[in-house]
């Protein structure tokens, strides 16, 4: 199995769905997806209605530069980590500029 049908399969199961909900997702049926996840040779224009029922997109990335981004999307993503509720507070703070200046003092 190719790289690209191994992660189109991998992305599936990470969003929790079977093969059946992309037929209501691509319009695809579950016989012809799940051809296309075990051996297919899908289009371009199949490939971008796929990524996009998997809320995804396609990307092509520089042979040298694909260990960066493999890093990157190794990487943990998740809300709960210090860096990333940093970025989620300065975002709340850029988003409302004027919080906390008139808080009441009880």
């Amino acid at each position: 199995m190719s790289v690209l049908l191994d992660q189109v399969k991998q992305r599936r199961i990470t969003l929790g769905l079977k093969q059946h909900d992309m037929m209501l997702r691509v319009g695809m049926s579950r016989q012809q997806y799940q051809r296309l996840e075990s051996k297919g040779n899908p289009r371009l224009d199949t490939l971008e209605l796929i990524a996009q029922g998997l809320n995804s997109e396609l990307l092509l990335i520089p042979k040298d530069k694909l260990k960066a981004v493999l890093d990157v999307l190794a990487a943990d993503t998740s809300p709960t980590t210090p860096q990333k509720k940093s970025v989620l507070q300065e975002s709340a703070i850029s988003e409302d500029p004027w919080q906390g200046l008139l808080e009441d003092h009880e």
